[in-house]
Formats: C-alpha cells, structure tokens, sequence
C-alpha cells in the first residue's frame, strides 16, 4: 500500500504524469524546479526522494530522464490526458529569429485540446505591459496565440513592427493599418511602413493564474 502524498508531493506527480504523457519522456530536475519555482535542484530530488520512497515513482538510475511512474490508475489517466496538449511559452518575438528555437522557450503549459480552435502551432506568450486591460489582459497573463499571417477588424494579434513586438487590436481604417491598444492611456499606432509589419498570430485564449 503506498503512503500517503503531501499536496507539493501530489502536483510534482501530477507534472511529471502529465509532462511524461505529452513528450514521450519524463522533464528532468530543472524543469520540475522551474515550474514549481523550487531554485535548488537539491529541493527537487528532495520531493523526488520522497515519491520514490513512498512507491509512487521509480529512478533506477538517479537521473530525472529516467523517471517512471508507478500507477495502478495510470490508464484512467491517460483516457484523461488524450485530451491535454502540450503548449511552449515564446519568452521572445523578433524580427528574423526563429521564434520556437529551444533557447527562446521559457516552459510548457497544459491545455485541453477542447479549448483550441486548432491546435496545429499555437504557443503561449506572457504579458508585458498594460496596454490591453481593458480588453481583460493583464501584466504576466499568459495568452494563447494561434499561428496567421492575416487578421480582420477587432482581431487582438501578436506583430512585429519595426523589429519589435506589440499586441494589440488590429484595424484597418480608410486604406491604413492601425494598432489599437485597450488603454485610454496608449494612442493608436499607425502602421506607416507595411514592409515593416507583419503578424504573428491571433490571441485566442488569455490565462491568469493567482499566488
């Protein structure tokens, strides 16, 4: 019978369920520890100690890649994780940069399936700034972006202009391309050279966690 798990000790299992199903391989001992903002990889193997000892994981060679779970209900699980996709956080959007090259990736998020439009390409992008909180989106909110090039009226979209990044609303008004923020504090960006603009995609879901 295993003993009992702590509820740190039952959302690292959890991750390294989760992480495992969605790339075929278990995340080593940085990335748990960057998604629980645990800074020591000592405090990780910690956990990873205790979950071992309590019969829930196996490390036969102490290493995180080898991490396996031991899990009589780990098909019920999976039934659950069919439906769960696994998502990159871009940390960065420039001009001529591959934007889902490894070091550009800050994490992973989890998201089900049900709740993209298509999930073929999509990436979540965090927040900065406050020029669309009046649009919902907030600083350090983490927004769902689905890959296009193109975007009608009122399409909040990811773009690069003039090098550099922005989201905004995208409007096109008599011939002319503007940026529009959701800010009254932020003036309308007018797109006054098209071969220095292009979109990135659309926002098509906006998550927020709480601490």
């Amino acid at each position: 019978m295993k003993e009992e798990l702590t509820d740190r000790q039952k959302e690292i299992l959890d991750f390294i369920q989760q992480y495992t199903f969605v790339n075929g391989f278990p995340p080593t001992y940085r990335e748990i520890g960057k998604h629980f903002n645990i800074s020591s990889t000592f405090g990780v193997k910690r956990h990873i100690y205790a979950l071992v000892k309590k019969g829930h994981l196996t490390n036969e060679s102490k290493t995180s890649r080898t991490l396996s779970i031991i899990d009589e209900g780990l098909n019920k699980s999976r039934q659950v994780l069919d439906n769960i996709v696994g998502l990159p956080i871009v940390g960065r959007v420039a001009a001529g940069y591959p934007l889902l090259a490894e070091e550009n990736i800050e994490g992973n998020m989890m998201i089900d399936s049900s709740l993209l439009s298509s999930k073929i390409g999509c990436f979540g992008l965090k927040v900065r700034g406050d020029s669309m909180i009046n649009a919902g989106i907030l600083e350090n909110d983490l927004v769902i972006v689905s890959p296009q090039k193109e975007a009608i009226n009122g399409d909040i979209v990811v773009a690069l202009l003039h090098d550099e990044a922005t989201m905004k609303k995208f409007e096109i008004r008599e011939n002319k391309i503007y940026l529009v923020p959701e800010n009254e504090k932020y003036k309308p960006i007018e797109v006054d050279n098209v071969e220095e603009f292009s979109i990135i995609g659309k926002v098509i879901g906006v998550f927020r966690t709480y601490n």
